[in-house]
């Protein structure tokens, strides 16, 4: 006896559908009416994000979205106003507005005047006209947020962390890069420096401070003390912070990932100070640190040998480093050291005699090294992608490619 598809029921229909990628999700429900009503039950279109491009009126748009559960918006093309996509998505989870570059205060004030509770995630990323005027009304009508990038919007100031610090008590994950004119007193107002204006974002788990080049060690003394709970802290490119300043990171408990890439005033010294501490991390990053050496690596041996992911790059490191290092670092699944042109064969013998877990390994750049390491290496039996010595390189210094 044959059963056809046709006989199937809706509900099992319905999770067939929903490992369909989104496009062919729509050409299923454009079969027929069963694969239709199919298509559309909520647990086909569970986390999907919807992407638009809003030019014309369509009165149909939200209900649709609506019936199938999507909460998840992005907005490629703003022609409309903002209020349009506010209005017809009553139960909004996600809004993202990355590179609209059209949007202004005033679109956005138009947009946002009453409570919006179930908004958790806004991304304004390169919004580049909005200024603390909007992330007022954000602070006064999203108190639900829990993630909101803000990364390119060079016009917000301290004060819009102040209006931050006072309505977002549920933040969890905040991005600020590039915004330069913030400074110390800003990051003081998040980690509730400044108590008599606002709480501060006591909660927050990820901070995003790269580029920011007004920072000092002083910021990093308000995150030590008022952020406690921080699992991933975000740097480069933070030009004003130095050795002093990770001596106040060394006792944060909860701190997972650091990222400290072209930190210039960063050396072997406050490598040490991340060692000698209480932290236990799983990433740090220090790529073109030129003042981090072979005894960073003996540090990182000693104090941080729980790390899962070390980026190394442009460090002036050398076999001797590799191997005061590689004897402690089993753990290790992620190494990145492109660009460190005193490595050798030696060194990529020590790694791969010592890191058997390692999953990737990025060598773009080392010069010295030859065939012979090469085919060494490629012998670990977890590496994904075996690495080539003149591949193209994975990223570059320009603070503008790490933007996401």
């Amino acid at each position: 006896m044959e059963t056809h598809i046709s006989c199937l029921f809706p509900e099992l229909l319905a999770m067939i559908f929903g490992y369909l990628d989104v496009r062919d999700k729509g050409r299923a429900a454009q079969v027929c009416t069963a694969w239709r009503d199919a298509a559309y039950h909520k647990s086909v279109w569970r986390g999907v994000e919807a992407k638009l491009h809003l030019r014309r009126a369509n009165p149909s748009l939200f209900p649709s979205l609506q019936a199938r559960g999507i909460r998840r918006v992005q907005i490629l093309s703003l022609r409309r106003s903002l209020s349009y996509v506010i209005q017809g998505m009553a139960n909004i989870e996600s809004l993202n507005l990355s590179g609209c570059y059209n949007l202004t205060d005033n679109g956005l004030g138009h947009a946002f005047v009453q409570e919006i509770g179930s908004l958790r995630a806004l991304n304004l990323s390169l919004c580049k006209q909005i200024t603390d005027s909007s992330l007022g009304r954000i602070a006064q009508y999203l108190k639900g947020l829990e993630v909101l990038e803000l990364g390119g919007c060079s016009n917000i100031t301290n004060t819009g962390l102040l209006l931050i610090a006072w309505g977002l008590q549920r933040l969890k994950s905040l991005n600020l890069r590039s915004c330069r004119h913030l400074s110390d007193v800003g990051i003081g107002h998040l980690a509730g420096m400044t108590r008599s204006a606002a709480e501060g974002c006591l909660g927050l788990e990820q901070l995003t401070l790269q580029d920011c080049q007004k920072l000092t060690d002083l910021s990093l003394k308000h995150i030590s003390r008022g952020l406690t709970g921080l699992r991933l802290l975000n740097l480069s490119f933070c030009g004003g912070i130095s050795d002093a300043g990770l001596l106040h990171l060394s006792h944060m408990g909860s701190l997972r990932s650091l990222n400290l890439r072209s930190c210039d005033n960063i050396s072997d010294t406050g490598i040490m100070h991340l060692a000698m501490g209480s932290l236990r991390l799983s990433g740090l990053d220090v790529s073109f640190c030129d003042k981090v050496g072979d005894q960073s690596l003996a540090y990182i041996a000693q104090g941080l040998d729980g790390l899962k992911s070390l980026s190394l790059c442009s460090c002036h490191i050398s076999d001797d480093g590799i191997n005061r290092m590689v004897r402690q670092m089993h753990g290790l699944r992620t190494l990145n050291i492109g660009q460190c042109v005193r490595i050798t064969d030696k060194g990529l013998e020590l790694i791969a005699e010592h890191l058997s877990q390692l999953t990737g390994i990025d060598l773009y750049g080392c010069t010295r090294i030859t065939k012979r390491g090469l085919e060494r290496i490629t012998q670990l039996p977890c590496l994904k992608n075996p690495p080539q010595q003149h591949a193209r390189p994975w990223s570059l210094r320009n603070p503008e490619t790490f933007i996401k």
